[in-house]
């Protein structure tokens, strides 16, 4: 006979299909909510950060200032940003969103600032001698330029935003985190794993599909003979054609 440990797994089993065609429209839900947060969370985070570091990068003194002001954001616990924002934001989905673009703020500035400043001297002299003015260099020359170093941070910052929506568990919006949650409060395994995987898999095909989007917006990429050969004068550049 089964003792009573190996009767008591086999009934909370950690993976059960019968979990999912229970409780599928629950899973789906979540899952729509856990993506929603993500993309709006990292967008919004991306039209902040952009005109943050063209500005660092076009004012140097800037840089310090900003990249410290957004660090310090990072650093402060989730749960201590939400108790701050609740009495103002309410308890909810803004309150949670507004955590997720705080904390992607540094990874993408942060990345956007060095990949304008990592655009060969070369190009920008050669821009400068076609008569590019400032604005026209940033737009036309810096930031396509910066395109691979602006997808990585967008990489990374939405991976990290993925698991970060779980913590909106404790104000009752987090996506997946609910499932997580409610499956320790009951103990029910299945729960826990099946929100666990997913939102692996989240993270993955967002992943995925942001690196595809990379190889898509820098083609020069693909067709170098070598990984940093992009085109060295604005006339071979294919965003001035």
């Amino acid at each position: 006979m089964p003792s009573g440990p190996v009767l008591a797994a086999a009934a909370n089993p950690w993976f059960s299909w019968d979990y999912l065609e229970r409780n599928g429209a629950d899973v789906l839900r979540y899952t729509q909510q856990h993506a929603s947060l993500t993309v709006q969370a990292v967008l919004i985070a991306l039209v902040v950060a952009l005109p943050l570091a063209a500005l660092a990068h076009l004012r140097p003194r800037l840089a310090g200032p900003v990249l410290a002001s957004t660090g310090v954001l990072y650093t402060i616990p989730s749960l201590a940003l939400f108790a701050v924002l609740a009495p103002v934001t309410g308890i909810g989905r803004t309150t949670v969103l507004i955590g997720l673009v705080v904390y992607a703020l540094l990874v993408l500035v942060r990345n956007v600032l060095v990949g304008l400043q990592g655009v060969d001297p070369a190009v920008l002299d050669a821009a400068r001698g076609m008569g590019y003015g400032r604005a026209r260099l940033l737009l036309g020359v810096e930031l396509p330029q910066a395109v691979p170093a602006i997808v990585a941070g967008l990489r990374l910052a939405t991976v990290s935003t993925v698991a970060l929506v779980t913590v909106g568990v404790v104000i009752g919006y987090g996506g997946l985190g609910q499932l997580m949650f409610r499956g320790f409060r009951s103990g029910y395994h299945a729960e826990i794993m099946t929100a666990t995987v997913v939102c692996l898999l989240l993270a993955l095909v967002a992943d995925l599909a942001l690196a595809l989007l990379g190889r898509v917006l820098t083609p020069w990429r693909r067709t170098s003979r070598t990984p940093d050969a992009a085109p060295r004068t604005p006339q071979e550049a294919p965003w001035t054609s």
